[in-house]
């Protein structure tokens, strides 16, 4: 059995925490991962290696601190380092192909994703194989915007991140029994959110765990200026984790 390991490389939330990067998340084993890709999370990447070597990219929604690094890694991967490296995979949320493509026309050329990554989309509730690993994407409430949380497994764990999302039945099926639970805890309070729902107290991240049987629950995408509870454990970047 292969065993599965988590790097954080960034997980602030969608103001960047003193230092820290945006949302961005390594799975090895056996291939390489990676879930989400915001702003500075291609700059720790390349404080690892020359240019990053990941087997497939999963993006979970188009806000941009879960996205907006794909843009230096097309220039990249266009005009520098990483013209050397293997083509990834990209796999975005139904109808992301498209909405890359508008963005390119904007921010390029309406080819620029296609020309650096493989490009796929996933559908809601299908596994596909990403990095020699089976992922399944469930949709998750977040605000009006269509999100996704990701269920990443091989023969022996199971991972479940939450990407953004509210509190609701889908995310605890999300985390039905995992072996970790990465689950954002953006607020205070559930009371402080918007309406619809968009985002987890880390009191409604803890409900969720409990009531879906995860063996481990790991808090991210949390403010600094946002303390939590003595006995919840806390994502920060740079930290390395066994599954």
């Amino acid at each position: 059995m292969t065993a599965v390991k988590l790097i954080v490389v960034g997980c602030s939330p969608a103001w960047p925490n003193p230092g820290g990067s945006h949302s961005g998340y390594l799975v090895e084993g056996p291939g390489r991962l990676l879930l989400d890709c915001g702003p500075g999370v291609l700059t720790r990447l390349r404080e690892r290696e020359g240019w990053p070597q990941v087997d497939a990219i999963a993006i979970t929604h188009f806000h941009l601190d879960h996205w907006g690094d794909l843009v230096p890694w097309v220039w990249g991967s266009l005009y520098g380092l990483g013209r050397e490296a293997p083509q990834p995979e990209l796999w975005v949320p139904p109808g992301g192909r498209e909405h890359l493509e508008e963005l390119g026309q904007r921010l390029g050329f309406p080819d620029m994703f296609e020309r650096t990554f493989a490009l796929r989309e996933y559908a809601e509730g299908v596994p596909f194989e990403a990095a020699s690993l089976t992922v399944t994407a469930l949709r998750l409430p977040h605000y009006a915007l269509r999100t996704f949380g990701l269920r990443v497994q091989n023969a022996g764990r199971t991972l479940a991140y939450s990407g953004d999302a509210a509190p609701s039945d889908q995310l605890v099926e999300l985390a039905r029994g995992a072996d970790l639970f990465l689950c954002e805890a953006t607020l205070a309070r559930g009371e402080d959110d918007g309406e619809p729902r968009g985002h987890l107290s880390a009191d409604e991240a803890v409900a969720a765990f409990r009531a879906s049987g995860a063996r481990r629950l790991l808090l991210t995408h949390r403010p600094a200026e946002l303390p939590l509870e003595a006995g919840l454990e806390q994502a920060h970047d740079g930290l390395e984790l066994s599954l």
